[in-house]
């Protein structure tokens, strides 16, 4: 098993581990072809990143002519673990080398508690998690964690998220790397997704999309050549912010008509109260009493049973969030646009909304080829982007 700390030692021991990690177990006749190595030299890698603790050598492979070359496979004691911090939820993994999930824990949280509760949460689902695996083979070789507000990578903390007071800055990433004693990777939660996307989701095959999380905010996720595009301070993405109505609601960061105060989760229960306090809709009205507060799941229901002032609530924000998108598929032109988070459960209709508008208003030269879709991961999608965050900076050379 890899020590924690440990790095591979050159670049093409580094390519090598990703290789095997996105691929499944190679020959080394494979992945000399793929780095352009002798047989000899990659022997040597192989045999080394054995000794580091990374790989097994797994069997033989079928003949290509002569000597049947050795299978190698990432360690099968190698362990990471994602943990995905929403506004109202903990997700929290255990995955192998190749990241696949061996175990995964939800729990509800509220981040306006401060950063130490949350923390401490965390920290214990991850000792679930790894208490419930038949081996969990050791402390981890990496955490990648999630979290919604925007993240200075320099220092691995959070800088004044609008929904999260008392985080900015907060140690986070040395925190949980003492606590978890492994090394740890901090990125804003959308970024993470779509991370998760290209790794296990629809967008395996494409270098350029837009990932977006409609949760109790909305952020964008920025794919450019297969690697996040994250801006000169890490706050690329912010659609959440973006203003859609000059005299609508005030928002969490202070400004009026922003797109997340429109149409996140948090609008949308509060919109759906207004029903049902309003009389507007019987559905919710009913429904009110027996929750205590309503939210986009409800709105969710009360639609599929035809509810028309919930049907409108999706359309209207569907319609709001595929104008911001419009304007950034012409701008940005990207391959695929996968919409997720917990909001994305309403399922068709809003998708049928927003591709309705981006399709309308956008190019025609940048919506000819261009599939919107709901994300495949569901819940997953994040634990598994934090894996493959760490396991870009575990998997890269010193």
């Amino acid at each position: 098993m890899a020590r924690v700390g440990t790095r591979p030692e050159n670049r093409h021991q580094a390519r090598f581990l990703r290789l095997l990690r996105d691929s499944g177990p190679q020959s080394r006749a494979e992945l000399g072809d793929a780095v352009e190595l002798s047989k000899s030299k990659v022997a040597i890698e192989v045999e080394r990143l054995a000794e580091l603790g990374f790989v097994d050598v797994v069997g033989l492979a079928a003949s290509r002519g002569g000597r049947r070359s050795q299978m190698v496979a990432l360690s099968r004691n190698l362990r990471f673990v994602g943990i995905d911090i929403g506004a109202t939820s903990i997700d929290v993994a255990v995955l192998d080398g190749g990241l696949n999930l061996l175990g995964q824990l939800r729990a509800d949280t509220d981040v306006r508690l401060g950063p130490q509760p949350v923390l401490d949460q965390a920290i214990d689902l991850v000792a679930k998690v790894r208490s419930g695996l038949a081996d969990p083979a050791g402390p981890p070789a990496g955490v990648g964690v999630g979290v919604p507000g925007p993240v200075s990578q320099a220092e691995g903390a959070l800088v004044a998220p609008p929904i999260m007071p008392g985080w900015s800055r907060f140690p986070i990433r040395d925190q949980l790397g003492a606590a978890l004693g492994a090394p740890v990777m901090v990125d804003n939660d959308v970024n993470v997704m779509a991370l998760g996307e290209l790794h296990a989701g629809t967008a395996r095959s494409v270098r350029d999309l837009l990932f977006v999380k409609i949760g109790t905010g909305i952020g964008c996720g920025i794919v450019v050549g297969g690697e996040i595009y994250r801006g000169v301070n890490g706050s690329a993405g912010d659609i959440g912010h973006i203003q859609v109505d000059g005299h609508g609601p005030v928002c969490v960061c202070g400004n009026t008509g922003c797109l997340e105060a429109a149409f996140g989760g948090a609008a949308l229960a509060r919109d759906a109260e207004a029903a049902a306090r309003g009389g507007r809709s019987d559905w919710l009205a009913q429904r009110l009493p027996q929750v205590r507060a309503l939210s986009a799941r409800d709105v969710g229901a009360a639609a599929d049973a035809g509810d028309p002032v919930s049907i409108a609530l999706i359309r209207d924000g569907g319609a709001r969030l595929g104008k911001v998108l419009a304007s950034l598929v012409s701008f940005f032109n990207p391959g695929l646009v996968v919409i997720g988070g917990g909001v994305a459960g309403l399922g068709h209709p809003l998708l049928a909304e927003i591709r309705s508008v981006v399709y309308r208003r956008s190019l025609p030269l940048a919506t000819g080829n261009l599939p919107i879709v709901l994300s495949e991961l569901g819940g997953t999608a994040g634990v598994v982007g934090a894996g493959r965050l760490i396991s870009d900076s575990v998997f890269a050379t010193v």
